[in-house]
C-alpha cells in the first residue's frame, strides 16, 4: 500500500474520528465559557448528538453489508479504517459524557438514574463493538475514560466519578472477555489504576471511602470476569499461571497499597487492603491462573509494614523509669495495635496458605511461590515490628517470636520431606529451611546486640549454602549471594561494625566478631557451593570470604597501632609494614588455594593481593615511610622497626617467588624474586645505618667504616644470593646475585674511590676483588666447567 492509499483510507478517517469527537466537546465547552446555551439544553444537544452519530454509524454498517465492502474489507489483504465504527464509537462516547455531565455537573440526574443510563449506554457500546469490531472497543473504551477528564467540575465529586468508571470498566471486562481481547482488558485495567490517582492525597474521609470503592470494585470485576478458571473468566490452562489473571489482581493491590500509604494507614484503606489481599490468596487457591498475585500481595504487605516502621513522624513508644517515672506526664504512646493484629492476621494468612496449598499443583512454580510468600512475609512483618517498637534494641519477646518462627519453618520443612514426592515439593522444603534459617538469624539479632545482625546474617550464607546443596535449587544459590551482598552493605555504612563501642583491646575487640566470624562463614558456604558449580554465587560468596578476611586484618592493624581509632589518619612504618607482610601473606595463602580449586576468584585474589603488595613495598617502603628518608626513630640495633617493616617482607616475599615457580608465568615469579633481594637489599642497609648512627638513622655524617661496610655487606648478601640460586637451582636467584655484586662493584669504584681514605680504602678493593675472583672461579669449576672430550654438558636449570 503506497503513501496516498494509506493517506486516504486510513489516516483522515481516523483522525476525522478524532477530531469529530473533540470538536464535539470543544463546542460544548465554548457554549458554556459564553453562557450561549443553558445545561439543559447542552444536555439534550448532546443526547441528540449522540443518537445522531450512532444511528449514522448504524446506517453505514448496513449500507456497506448491502453494497458488499464489508466482505471486500474481510478479503483484503491490507486492511483500512472502517468508517461505520468510528462513527459509532464518536457517538458512544458522547453519549457517555452527556450522562456523566447530567448527573455529576447539572444534577438533572440522582444516582440511580445516572447508573442506569450509564449501563444502558456501556451496554449499547458493547452491543455496538460486538457488530463493528475491535475499532469501536478501542475508541469507545479511551473516549469512556478520557470523558471525565474533558468534562470536568471545579468541584469534584469522587463517587460519581468512580460509579461511572465501575460501569465503564464494567462493559470494557464483558466486552472483553466475550471478545477474547487480552488487550481491551489490559487497557481497561491501566485506565481504571491511573483513575485511582487525581485526588488520591484529599484527606476528606468521603473521597478516601470513594477510592476505595473504585479499588475495590475494579479487584471485583477483575475476579468475576478476567481471571481464567474463575467464575465468569476464560477457560484457564492447566498448569499455566496467566499474566493478565494475575496482573489484574496485583495492579489493583498495588492501588491499595497506595491508598494506605497516600492516608498514612487510615483504618479503612487497611481493612481495605487486607480485604483484597485475603480474597486475592483464595482466587490464587482456587485458579493457579492467578498464582502470581501471591508473591505480588506479600511484597506490597511487606512495603506497607515497612513504611510503618521506618516513619519518622509517628510517635514512639516511651516508657519513662526510676525516680522520674510519672513526674512528667508521658508523651501519648505510638498507636501499633491495628498493625499488630493485622501483622498476625497476615503472617498467619500467608504462612499457613503457604503450607496448606503444598502438594495441590501438578507445575512446580505453584508451590514454590506459595513457600516464598509463606517465609517471606511473617520474617518481613516481624522485622517491621521490631524496629517500629523495639527500634532494634535488645529484645527477649521479639526474640522468641523470631525463634517460633525458626521451630514452625524447620518443622515445615522435615513435613515436606516426609511426603511423597510431587512437582515443586523439594524446592518448597528447601525454602521454608530457607526461611528456618533467616528466623534463627533473627533470633540472635534480637538477643544479642547490634553488632551481631552482621554477624546473623553472614551465618544464614553457610546455612543457606548446605540446603541448597541438599536441595538443588537456583533461586536458593542466589539467595545466598544476596544476602551475602546485605553483610557488604551492612559493613560499608558503618565498617567499625558496632561504631565507637568497638573497644580498646587489641585483637580481641568487635573486629575480630564482627569481620572474623563472618569471614569464616563466607569461606564455607564458598566451599559448600562450589561443591555443585563454580557459579556466580559462589564466586560472590568466596569474594566475600577474601574481602573479609582482607579487612579483617588490615582493621586490627590499623586499631592495635592506633589504639581503637580505625579512622585515624595517621600510619607510620610499623602499621604500613603489617599491613604489607599480611598482604605477602594472602597472597602466598591464595595462591596455594587457588592451585586446589581452581577459582578464578581465588586467582584474582592472589595477584590482587600480590600488586597490593608491591604498590605498598615500592611506594610505601621505599620512600613515603623509609626512615632513611623520615627521619622517624627505628629503635633498637637489632630487634627495630627496620626488621619488621624490610627483613619480614623480604623472607615472604622470597616465599611467594618461590610458590609462584613454575605456576605463573616466569615474570611474575621474577618480580617477587626482585622484591624480596630489594627489600633485604634495604634491610642490611638501613641496619648498618642503625649500627653507626642509632635509632635516628639520618643523625652524625657518614663515616670510612660505615662506607666500607655497606660495601662489605652488599657483597657478602650477593655471594649469599648465588649459593642460594644454586641450592634451589633457580637461575633468576643467581640473576639477583649477579645485580647485587654488579651494584656493588659500581658503589666501589663510583662512591668508594672518592669518599674512602686510608685503610678503607684499600680494605674495599681488596675485598671486592677476592670476592669477585672467589665467584667466578666458582662459576668456572661449577657451574659451567669445561667439558672433556666425550662428555655432555650438564643441563642448566632455567626455571623461575
Amino acid at each position: 500500500m503506497g503513501f496516498e492509499e494509506r493517506f486516504g483510507t486510513q489516516w483522515v478517517v481516523w483522525v476525522g474520528g478524532v477530531a469529530l469527537a473533540l470538536g464535539g466537546f470543544f463546542l460544548v465547552r465554548y457554549s458554556v465559557q459564553q453562557g450561549l446555551i443553558g445545561p439543559g439544553v447542552r444536555v439534550t444537544l448532546g443526547a441528540l448528538l449522540a443518537i445522531a452519530l450512532i444511528a449514522a454509524g448504524e446506517w453505514a454498517r448496513r449500507d456497506d453489508q448491502r453494497s458488499g465492502m464489508l466482505q471486500a474489507l474481510g478479503t483484503a489483504v491490507l486492511p483500512r479504517a472502517h468508517i461505520p465504527s468510528i462513527l459509532t464509537a464518536v457517538g458512544t462516547t458522547i453519549a457517555y459524557a452527556d450522562v456523566y455531565a447530567a448527573y455529576a455537573l447539572y444534577g438533572f440526574l440522582g444516582p440511580a438514574a445516572a447508573f442506569l443510563l450509564l449501563g444502558i449506554v456501556a451496554l449499547a457500546t458493547l452491543a455496538a463493538a460486538l457488530l463493528h469490531g475491535p475499532e469501536l472497543a478501542g475508541l469507545g473504551l479511551v473516549g469512556a475514560y478520557v470523558t471525565p477528564f474533558l468534562v470536568a467540575s471545579d468541584h469534584p465529586d469522587y463517587w460519581s466519578l468512580y460509579i461511572y468508571l465501575a460501569v465503564v470498566t464494567a462493559a470494557a471486562f464483558a466486552l472483553a472477555r466475550l471478545r477474547m481481547w487480552r488487550w481491551l482488558a489490559i487497557t481497561a485495567i491501566g485506565f481504571a489504576v491511573l483513575w485511582t490517582f487525581p485526588g488520591i492525597l484529599d484527606d476528606r474521609v468521603d473521597a478516601l471511602a470513594a477510592h476505595v470503592f473504585h479499588v475495590v470494585v475494579g479487584f471485583g470485576l477483575s475476579a468475576l470476569l478476567i481471571v481464567s478458571g474463575l467464575l465468569y473468566g476464560p477457560p484457564a490452562e492447566p498448569a499455566r499461571i496467566d499474566a493478565v489473571s494475575s496482573g489484574a489482581l496485583a495492579a489493583f493491590l498495588a492501588v491499595a497499597t497506595i491508598l494506605v500509604l497516600a492516608s498514612r494507614h487510615d483504618p479503612l484503606a487497611l481493612a481495605a487492603l487486607a480485604a483484597l489481599v485475603v480474597a486475592a490468596c483464595a482466587i490464587a487457591w482456587r485458579s493457579e491462573a492467578a498464582m502470581a498475585a501471591v508473591p505480588a500481595a506479600a511484597a506490597l504487605v511487606a512495603i506497607v509494614f515497612a513504611q510503618w516502621a521506618v516513619d519518622t513522624n509517628i510517635l514512639h513508644l516511651i516508657a519513662p523509669g526510676g525516680p522520674a517515672a510519672g513526674v512528667v506526664p508521658e508523651p501519648e504512646q505510638a498507636q501499633f495495635g491495628w498493625h499488630l493484629v493485622l501483622g498476625i492476621g497476615f503472617a498467619l494468612l500467608f504462612a499457613g496458605a503457604g503450607f496448606l496449598a503444598q502438594g495441590r499443583s501438578e507445575h512446580p512454580l505453584p508451590p514454590m511461590l506459595w513457600s516464598a510468600s509463606a517465609v517471606f512475609v511473617p520474617v518481613a512483618i516481624l522485622v517491621a515490628l521490631y524496629y517500629r517498637i523495639a527500634r532494634f534494641d535488645h529484645s527477649i519477646p521479639f526474640a522468641s517470636v523470631a525463634l517460633l518462627l525458626a521451630a514452625l519453618a524447620a518443622a515445615a520443612t522435615e513435613a515436606l520431606n516426609r511426603r511423597a514426592p510431587r512437582p515443586g515439593l523439594a524446592a518448597s522444603g528447601a525454602i521454608f529451611a530457607t526461611g528456618a534459617v533467616a528466623a534463627l538469624a533473627l533470633t540472635l539479632t534480637m538477643a544479642l546486640d547490634k553488632g551481631w545482625l552482621t554477624i546473623a546474617l553472614a551465618l544464614m550464607v553457610p546455612g543457606i549454602a548446605w540446603i541448597a546443596e541438599k536441595r538443588p535449587l537456583p533461586a536458593l544459590r542466589w539467595l545466598a549471594a544476596v544476602v551475602t551482598a546485605l553483610v557488604l552493605a551492612r559493613i560499608a555504612r558503618e565498617p567499625r561494625i558496632v561504631g565507637p563501642d568497638v573497644g580498646t583491646v587489641p585483637i580481641f575487640n568487635w573486629l575480630l566478631y564482627g569481620y572474623g566470624i563472618p569471614a569464616a562463614a563466607f569461606w564455607l558456604a564458598g566451599y559448600l557451593l562450589r561443591r555443585r558449580s563454580d557459579d556466580a554465587p559462589a564466586r560472590i560468596a568466596d569474594t566475600a570470604a577474601i574481602l573479609f578476611t582482607v579487612l579483617l586484618a588490615f582493621l586490627e592493624i590499623r586499631h592495635f597501632m592506633t589504639g581503637g581509632d580505625v579512622y585515624s589518619a595517621t600510619t607510620g612504618l610499623a602499621e604500613l609494614a603489617l599491613q604489607v607482610s599480611v598482604w605477602l601473606a594472602l597472597a602466598i595463602g591464595l595462591e596455594r588455594l587457588r592451585l586446589r580449586t581452581g577459582s578464578v576468584v581465588h586467582n584474582i585474589g592472589a595477584l590482587a593481593m600480590a600488586v597490593l603488595a608491591l604498590i605498598g613495598i615500592v611506594i610505601g617502603l621505599g620512600f613515603d615511610q623509609n626512615p632513611a628518608l623520615t627521619g622517624d626513630p627505628v629503635g633498637g640495633p637489632f630487634l627495630n622497626l627496620i626488621l619488621l617493616g624490610y627483613a619480614l617482607p623480604a623472607v615472604l616475599a622470597a616465599v611467594l617467588a618461590l610458590v609462584l615457580r613454575g605456576v605463573r608465568p616466569q615474570a611474575d615469579s621474577a618480580i617477587a624474586a626482585i622484591a624480596a633481594v630489594a627489600l633485604a637489599l634495604g634491610y642490611l642497609s638501613l641496619e648498618v645505618m642503625r649500627l653507626y648512627h642509632g635509632p635516628i638513622l639520618i643523625d652524625g655524617p657518614t663515616t670510612n667504616a660505615e662506607q666500607y661496610t655497606y660495601s662489605a655487606v652488599w657483597l657478602a648478601f650477593g655471594v649469599a644470593l648465588l649459593a642460594a640460586g644454586v641450592w634451589l637451582r633457580s637461575r633468576p636467584v643467581r640473576f639477583a646475585s649477579a645485580a647485587v655484586t654488579i651494584l656493588t662493584v659500581l658503589k666501589v669504584f663510583l662512591v668508594d674511590m672518592s669518599n674512602l681514605t686510608g685503610i678503607f680504602q684499600a680494605l674495599s678493593f681488596i675485598g671486592l676483588g677476592v670476592v669477585l675472583l672467589g665467584i667466578g672461579r666458582f662459576y668456572q669449576r661449577l657451574l659451567f666447567a669445561p667439558i672433556a672430550r666425550g662428555e655432555t654438558a650438564p643441563q642448566q636449570d632455567g626455571s623461575a
